[in-house]
């Protein structure tokens, strides 16, 4: 094991597969000359050469269409976005192209292809910089969402889905980049669809995924102080969601709280809130509380930035009133 940055995380990965697989290419804004806009692809053009490491102009739409249509060729595109913001810009490749391709062709077309890039707020970049869409592209069927916490899951899930044949919405953060973790130099894979508990616990489950999980961990370490044993979820997959393995936590710990930074109305949280009490009902022991940002486009300056983003706080507030110690 060894300690590396997020950004260098996703950098292995896509080097270990493009020198497994020579199909494998990565298109986008800024990735060859400049490295990256994050340097995530630092070094990759002069290993891999112009053919394989593109920039694009800025037309999300058009370099999402040719990658789905390299993916339909037989290709496997890394398509990166220098925010999943300006996705919304090729959504209509991404949903009515890549997502439907496999059911509308019959089964004749799959489409391999990875549409990675940052997601969600980044300090102060205001409301058309700073969204969460992982519940949107989520409602698509055909797409598989992830969502990393750490440098670790993140190479391993990012190299299973280059290695998938369906396409894969793989969604970072700006404030994540830099952050280090435990690395193993050996090869490895994390499977899809595979949710990790990050903590255990026994008084209250709080799930979460993505740099939200920052929050989940800190809230659980601040309840340790006060004798609240929280088990901590890291989804890893919005989807598809691991169900069973928050269904088994609940089952033992009879309350839970879901965090998460997208907005309220239709959000992953209200999903498992759903299945949860479809399938744990009888053994909740307080109502679940979800904890998202206001229903509101964020502003730029940062006291309301931090009022309106979930944090430790809420969290807190969150599980004492689910223990009925608020």
């Amino acid at each position: 094991m060894r300690e590396i940055q997020f950004r260098e995380a996703l950098r292995e990965a896509m080097n270990e597969e493009m020198r497994r697989d020579p199909r494998v290419f990565l298109m986008g804004e800024e990735v060859a000359e400049y490295n990256g806009a994050y340097k995530v692809s630092q070094g990759m053009l002069d290993e891999f050469g112009p053919e394989r490491v593109l920039d694009t102009p800025i037309a999300e739409l058009g370099f999402a269409g040719i990658g789905v249509g390299a993916a339909m060729n037989g290709i496997r595109p890394i398509v990166e976005f220098m925010t999943f913001n300006f996705s919304l810009v090729a959504i209509d490749q991404i949903i009515n192209s890549a997502a439907k391709m496999m059911s509308m062709s019959g089964g004749q077309f799959s489409v391999p292809i990875v549409f990675r890039g940052p997601t969600g707020n980044a300090g102060m970049l205001s409301s058309q910089h700073s969204q969460n869409f992982e519940n949107w592209f989520a409602n698509t069927p055909g797409l598989k969402v992830l969502v990393p916490s750490n440098p670790y899951d993140a190479k391993g899930l990012l190299k299973s889905a280059i290695r998938d044949d369906d396409p894969v919405i793989f969604m970072e953060s700006e404030l994540m980049y830099g952050d280090k973790g435990q690395v193993p130099q050996e090869e490895y894979l994390i499977p899809i669809g595979v949710a990790d508990v990050k903590r255990q616990g026994t008084d209250v489950t709080i799930v979460s995924f993505g740099k939200i999980m920052k929050v989940a961990l800190a809230a659980a370490a601040e309840l340790e102080k006060e004798g609240i044993s929280a088990e901590v979820i890291d989804l890893r997959s919005v989807k598809p969601i691991d169900y069973a393995t928050v269904v088994e936590s609940v089952k033992k710990t009879n309350r839970l709280v879901v965090v998460e930074e997208a907005w309220p109305l239709a959000a992953i949280s209200s999903e498992i809130t759903y299945h949860i009490q479809k399938h744990a009902f009888d053994y909740l022991d307080a109502p679940v509380h979800r904890i998202n940002s206001w229903d509101a486009p964020l502003p730029y300056a940062p006291t309301l930035i931090e009022a309106i983003l979930p944090n430790v706080a809420r969290t807190v507030k969150a599980v004492k009133a689910v223990l009925y110690r608020d």
